[in-house]
């Protein structure tokens, strides 16, 4: 007789036991984990990754608006951190235009706006000799949200030459 050992159909039965008893669990709990995450909530899940370079002007932007709201959103409304962020990133002559624009339009001349955005986003409209950066600024959610959108320029240094609703060019 031709007959296989006995001692491998045990180990045979065992792992497709364990295999059985794998694919039974499992299934449920996927099922169920499926059927609770919406793809929203999904999508909400996966991890996030935001990227950037101290030497890119565009980066530098959007850098600089988001440590501003953060500091004007923040408790205290954030001036002494304000006033040192637009040290840093805006040019001193700059600096002076804009302080001259706030007190003749009574609004913070970085948002154009006496109140603080809810988002943000930065998107590069670079020209040859400096960057350009186009911002859109919302304000308020779902149906009441309202936008504005500005042009800031930065030298090659990265430094902030203007803010506007046009370009340096008045593009």
């Amino acid at each position: 007789m031709n007959r296989r050992p006995l001692s491998r159909r045990p180990a045979r039965r065992a792992v497709a036991l364990a295999l059985g008893i794998a694919a039974v669990t499992a299934l449920p709990l996927a099922l169920t984990a499926s059927a609770q995450a919406t793809p929203a909530q999904a999508a909400a899940w996966a991890p996030r990754t935001v990227t950037g370079s101290p030497s890119d002007s565009v980066t530098r932007i959007a850098d600089f608006y988001g440590a501003c709201i953060d500091a004007q959103s923040g408790p205290g409304n954030g001036g002494k951190l304000a006033a040192e962020l637009r040290k840093h990133y805006i040019h001193p002559d700059y600096l002076k235009k804009l302080v001259a624009w706030e007190e003749k339009n009574h609004a913070d001349g970085v948002l154009r706006a006496q109140n603080v955005p809810v988002r943000w986003t930065v998107t590069d409209n670079g020209t040859a000799d400096h960057t350009e950066a186009g911002i859109t600024l919302t304000w308020g959610s779902g149906s009441t949200a309202d936008t504005t959108k500005l042009v800031v320029g930065t030298t090659r240094d990265h430094r902030i030459i203007h803010i506007g609703t046009k370009g340096i060019g008045g593009k």
